[in-house]
């Protein structure tokens, strides 16, 4: 069908989320138990957080869970416009592409680094092809 290739990233994009996910859970609990955290008691106290009881490097994985839960809302919205009014092939397509795998890298980088530097720059030109996908639909539409 026209225009539905710029689907194929967004599917990518979702289960990067989901291997997170899962790396995110595969260190947060052997973390959990090993600082004996009560998780009761996280929640009945909420002066209490998990960034002040485990290791930063454990506390990574659960940050860029977080941070997939943002700009990328915004992508998979603009891909799914650009699929329905047919635009979603070829350069948006590619763009779409390039925005999933720098989205990949940075969650690479804060997850194993924590390079603010060099994450900041991969986000950075990750927000570009998105302002890019997100004027192209405009365009489109308006």
């Amino acid at each position: 069908m026209v225009g539905m290739a710029i689907l194929q990233p967004v599917v990518a994009l979702a289960a990067w989320t989901m291997v997170m996910w899962f790396w995110l859970y595969g260190t947060r609990i052997p973390a959990m138990s090993a600082a004996k955290v009560d998780p009761e008691e996280l929640a009945e106290d909420p002066s209490i957080t998990l960034d002040n009881l485990l290791p930063p490097q454990v506390q990574w994985k659960a940050h860029n869970y977080n941070h997939l839960h943002e700009a990328p809302t915004v992508f998979y919205a603009v891909a799914i416009v650009l699929a329905i009014i047919g635009q979603g092939d070829g350069l948006n397509a590619q763009i779409g592409w390039a925005y999933v795998i720098l989205r990949v890298i940075h969650s690479i980088i804060q997850a194993t680094v924590n390079k603010l530097s060099l994450r900041f720059g991969v986000f950075a030109l990750s927000s570009f092809c998105l302002m890019f996908l997100v004027a192209r639909a405009a365009l489109a539409m308006f």
